[in-house]
């Protein structure tokens, strides 16, 4: 590991049994050698994690701390996917609103290129929001700004309050919703049938 541009050798505990030494060997250059790996797929791996997954791990830690009054929260779907990419965020509607009182469950996906692209983000139940696609589910950036216009230090806690948010503003408070626990099948982009309730 040696060389006398390293500055920094740091373990880590990665998703509970995963450790990797992260070597600064320049101030242009890092590679990462995970327990396990041969150093040159380790190198390869990290190139794509880092340091995207440190920032997944802060969002990570803060969403198992709990935010705010608990009327937003995330957390990861699988520990096992070292790409720490699919995620479930909840938001419980805000008072004085249609959605007061409800549960929504939503998918995100943060892919590869995450933070520096959005995530994508789905509600699993129907929801009835001006920036929602009826259909899908999916958020559409071109009607939610925090997506169309995203910027690498916005969060996942940042999309879920936003999203609050924009359930309690003018367009959205009073639109009509779909009944509570009505399942309903809808079609993803891949042309999956989706089983959605509102809780």
């Amino acid at each position: 590991m040696g060389s006398e541009g390293s500055r920094v050798v740091e373990s880590l505990p990665m998703l509970e049994t995963r450790t990797l030494a992260w070597t600064w060997q320049g101030p242009e250059s890092k590679s990462v050698v995970q327990l396990g790996q041969t150093a040159e797929s380790a190198v390869q791996l990290g190139r794509s994690l880092f340091p995207r997954n440190f920032r997944l791990l802060e969002e990570l830690e803060r969403g198992e701390k709990g935010i705010g009054d608990g009327t937003v929260s995330y957390g990861m779907d699988d520990a096992d996917d070292i790409y720490m990419r699919s995620w479930t965020g909840t938001i419980i509607g805000p008072h004085n609103t249609v959605h007061d009182g409800r549960i929504y469950q939503l998918k995100l996906f943060c892919d590869k290129d995450y933070p520096d692209n959005p995530p994508t983000v789905r509600f699993q139940a129907r929801i009835n929001m001006t920036c929602v696609n009826q259909e899908t589910g999916l958020v559409d950036p071109n009607q939610f700004s925090m997506l169309g216009n995203w910027r690498r230090e916005y969060t996942m806690e940042d999309i879920l309050t936003q999203l609050k948010k924009e359930m309690a503003s003018a367009q959205n408070r009073k639109l009509p919703q779909p009944p509570e626990g009505n399942d309903d099948a809808r079609i993803d982009q891949k042309g999956l049938v989706l089983r959605c309730s509102i809780l």
